[in-house]
């Protein structure tokens, strides 16, 4: 005992150093994340460009290979810092003042070398450097090294280096997390589906729809702010677009096969860092208009060189620059701009292969389980109920890809690059429609007109979250995520107005939601009106970040982050959502309360045994009555809450005269509140002529000389009622004849 408590105090104490360590790793500095040329190269010739500026001891570590091909080259350096349209360092040095004159004119000979230099303190950068620019992910900041020739003021290299500081909102851990709680909410889903009207599928489709809601958001064409984007990056598996290389077997596939059929892959193997191809007016370069002016020198032929693999030249002519939009968040999950509908549709394919396997699978399963099992009828039945379920997972498979197979194949017919590609983008587009589209229409039949309730299980996926009456309500998302594709795929170079017309959109789909409230309970409706709310909050915000509206860098980055938190606050609400539908808070307060519930199973045991003994007394007392009685008398048994009256009943005058061909009345019903009249009258009828009335008889004549009248012998009491068998007469007179019944 004493071992393993000291063995438990000592994985605790090496943990809590583990992660203190951990903590203390991550030291203030800026590094290099990415080097690209901002005017063609004609002197200096960089390979490999890593700087970094450590805060705690004011120390550069660098590892550079340079070099320097013309000969007599007299330079003088421009060192200038951007920091979220901040301007903080901009210094000019004159190459042949200092080192000694080693720098001019500058060495025609290959440099490399790595090092870790102390700045001296009259160079103080750490004064000009905010703290904060340690802290904020996904930083917005670049340095720049410009060269101009002393003698001609040309310039002969300009260098661009984006800066970052380790941290940022884009994890590997977010997207893995998200994807297998996905797949738990899924997993929860099928199980529960053979339920009607179970709310686990509805839930997961909500929670798909909003993560690809959040990925979708980083396609438009606005300036983000890198914190937004790289967190909209985490949620790229929703759309289909895996996080995966360049140089990976898909997309080496891909662009083989579209270099075959007509398509464009000159560009496609640029071996720089997608975020240095990024146009210079976007985030993360911010870049002033008077430096766009650098990319306006012409080519050199040194730019064939072997030694400018790595490094590619971005100016505002270039044609590898990415734009905003598709090109730029398909090129940061490592996918070429081109390639982006072939990986989509790659992985859909996938996703039904998987899809139709699984279902298959099931199939089996339950046949082999039909053949074993002892109970045939309930196989029977799950055996004829398998198609319509394995139908309405179709249905749900082919909602959850609608919106990025619509988004892709848009964008492709836009790019007008390979055959193939066009031809597979029509297939898919046809698929979808094919699987989706005759759904809506049996909707519309079965329901004529949605004033019907459909009982086909298969279109469970667009009933079973709405009321009979709203069931068009599932028309009202489908045709949402249409116009958004639409907008996005097509509105690529506006993106003002795709941020305002998506606005809209959502918008119109919050009001129908309001208006309507088409689902089932006053709950899920207010959970549809949350979700709209957010998603037009968020796609509110999205205009903010139009390049025509030229918002400064930091109110920028500020919405951004307020979207990364609703859109984070969203999908943990709905994560909750999925859990409590799960049963898991059931199963935590079953487990936590183990003990009083086994408390009440003990009282409840014996207050049903006590109820028991009762019951069984009852029985007993109940074995005395005679039950040889007439139906009449029956009655009043079963109904001990209506008394016999204590007198006998006379008769009920009709409110008008009986004629020949009346139909005979089936309910009457005595104006004393204790009788027990008003039942169907005996089945057995006898006309007869009528008698005349006799003394022995109280009945009351109508005013027209026909009577009703209902009598028995003598007054009902409860011992005659329940022990002895009695004769009830009925007697009418109709015009001339008697009906009479007498029933033992």
């Amino acid at each position: 005992m004493f071992f393993s408590v000291a063995r438990l105090r000592l994985s605790i104490l090496s943990a809590l150093i583990f992660a203190h360590s951990f903590a203390q790793a991550h030291e203030n500095t800026l590094f290099t994340s990415s080097v690209s040329y901002c005017s063609p190269p004609e002197s200096l010739l960089i390979q490999q460009f890593d700087i970094a500026y450590i805060e705690k001891n004011t120390s550069v570590v660098f590892n550079v290979s340079a070099a320097s091909v013309l000969p007599d080259i007299r330079v003088s350096a421009n060192i200038f810092l951007n920091v979220y349209g901040m301007q903080p360092i901009n210094i000019s040095l004159d190459l042949c003042s200092v080192l000694g004159g080693a720098l001019c004119p500058l060495p025609t000979y290959n440099f490399t070398g790595s090092d870790s230099i102390r700045l001296p303190s009259s160079i103080d950068v750490a004064s000009r450097i905010p703290a904060i620019a340690y802290k904020i992910p996904d930083l917005e900041a670049f340095a720049q090294l410009t060269l101009t020739d002393v003698n001609t003021g040309k310039v002969r290299a300009c260098v661009q280096a984006t800066l970052s500081n380790g941290w940022s909102t884009r994890q590997t851990a977010v997207g893995r997390s998200t994807g297998g709680l996905t797949l738990a909410a899924l997993v929860s889903a099928v199980a529960q589906s053979h339920a009607v009207g179970s709310l686990a599928p509805v839930r997961f489709m909500d929670l798909f729809y909003l993560l690809q809601t959040i990925a979708a958001s980083g396609l438009l064409g606005l300036n983000y702010p890198s914190v937004f984007r790289a967190f909209t990056i985490n949620f790229s598996w929703a759309l289909g677009l895996f996080i995966q290389s360049p140089e990976s077997s898909m997309q080496r596939s891909i662009n083989s096969l579209r270099a075959h059929t007509g398509g464009n892959v000159a560009g496609d193997d640029d071996g720089g860092n997608p975020i240095s191809l990024v146009n210079r007016k976007l985030s993360p370069f911010n870049v002033p208009a008077s430096l766009l002016s650098l990319g306006n020198g012409t080519a050199s032929p040194l730019e064939d060189m072997q030694i400018l693999a790595q490094v590619a030249t971005v100016t505002e002519d270039s044609s590898n620059v990415l734009q905003a939009g598709i090109p730029i968040y398909a090129n940061t999950a490592g996918v070429v701009t081109a390639n982006a509908f072939m990986t989509v549709f790659l992985s859909w394919l996938i996703f039904v292969a998987i899809v139709l396997g699984a279902l298959a699978l099931g199939f089996a399963v339950v046949l082999a389980l039909r053949r074993t099992s002892r109970s045939k009828e309930t196989c029977d039945r799950i055996v004829m109920a398998y198609p319509s379920w394995a139908r309405a997972w179709c249905l749900r498979a082919s909602l959850a890809s609608v919106f990025p197979i619509l988004i892709f194949v848009f964008w492709q017919w836009t790019l007008k690059d390979s055959w193939v590609a066009i031809l597979f983008s029509v297939f898919a587009l046809l698929a979808i429609s094919a699987l989706i589209l005759p759904s809506f229409y049996f909707l519309f039949r079965q329901t004529r007109g949605f004033k019907e309730e459909v009982s086909s299980r298969q279109l469970e996926p667009i009933t079973a979250p709405y009321r009979t009456s709203r069931s068009y309500t599932g028309i009202l998302f489908v045709v949402a995520i249409l116009v958004k594709a639409a907008i996005t795929a097509f509105g690529h170079t506006h993106g003002f107005l795709q941020a305002i017309l998506i606005l809209v959109t959502e918008t119109l789909l919050l009001g129908s939601i309001i208006v309507l409230r088409p689902h089932h309970t006053r709950g899920a409706d207010v959970l549809s009106v949350f979700l709209g709310i957010v998603r037009m909050i968020c796609a509110g915000l999205l205009v903010a970040f139009a390049t025509s509206l030229r918002l400064a860098p930091i109110p920028r980055v500020v919405i951004g982050c307020i979207l990364t938190v609703i859109f984070s606050i969203t999908v943990v609400v709905m994560f909750i959502n999925i859990l409590v539908n799960m049963g898991l808070f059931r199963l935590m307060k079953y487990a936590l309360c183990f003990g009083r519930h086994r408390e009440g199973r003990r009282l409840g045991s014996k207050s049903s045994s006590l109820d028991s003994l009762e019951s069984g007394k009852k029985g007993l007392d109940e074995k005395n009555v005679d039950t040889s009685m007439t139906p009449a008398s029956s009655y009043l048994f079963k109904r001990p809450a209506n008394p016999s009256p204590t007198h006998t009943p006379t008769s009920t005058s009709l409110p008008s005269p009986l004629t020949a061909g009346s139909a005979v009345p089936s309910m009457f019903t005595h104006s004393t509140e204790d009788s027990t009249l008003g039942e169907m009258l005996p089945r057995r009828w006898s006309f007869q002529h009528s008698r005349p009335p006799s003394g022995s008889t109280s009945s009351a004549a109508s005013p027209n000389g026909g009577a009703f009248s209902l009598f028995t012998g003598s007054p009902q009491t409860p011992s005659s009622t329940l022990g002895t068998p009695r004769q009830h007469r009925l007697s009418m007179s109709v015009e001339g004849h008697h009906i009479d019944e007498t029933r033992p």
